[in-house]
């Protein structure tokens, strides 16, 4: 390969590189799980500030489970509160797995993976400061085989 093609490459697999880092991400938390078992008390919660309403969000739930995690589902309690709002609550519920048993997260060894969508175009009703907290909302208390779970909130359109 003459080095005009390695340049060429190097400068291309660079620019992929930095696209793949671009996010318009303004939270991105994780929160990991003492021994692998989400309690009713154990929230996932981030804090952000709206300085414009105008513009929509994505927000996403993440999730971390082990192989032996014994459903097939799981409930989630999502509330947003802040700006002088009333708190809204919303309850989810996710297939993890298809019928047969198979999972539908990205593996990895033994923990399977999920970014799964609370809102899309999401508007929050005014600026200020925002509380996302999220709560596992199962019967099992505690929730036995989740390593972790997390917030994501996109600002979309930049």
């Amino acid at each position: 390969m003459t080095n005009f093609k390695v340049w060429l490459l190097s400068v291309v697999l660079t620019v992929l590189l930095l696209q793949g880092c671009n996010t318009n991400a303004i939270v991105d938390s994780n929160v990991a799980m003492p021994s692998r078992n989400w309690n009713y008390a154990n929230k996932v919660k981030v804090s952000l500030n709206i300085t414009d309403n105008s513009k929509p969000y994505t927000i996403r739930f993440k999730l971390r489970h082990a192989a032996n995690y014994a459903y097939s589902n799981i409930f989630i309690l999502l509330h947003i509160k802040g700006a002088g709002q009333k708190m809204q609550t919303k309850r989810y519920e996710y297939r993890l797995a298809q019928p047969d048993g198979q999972w539908n997260g990205s593996g990895s060894g033994n923990l399977f993976t999920y970014s799964l969508p609370l809102f899309a175009n999401y508007h929050f009703p005014s600026p200020g400061n925002y509380e996302i907290e999220i709560e596992q909302n199962m019967r099992d208390n505690p929730l036995k085989g989740i390593s972790d779970a997390g917030i994501t909130v996109l600002q979309q359109g930049q």
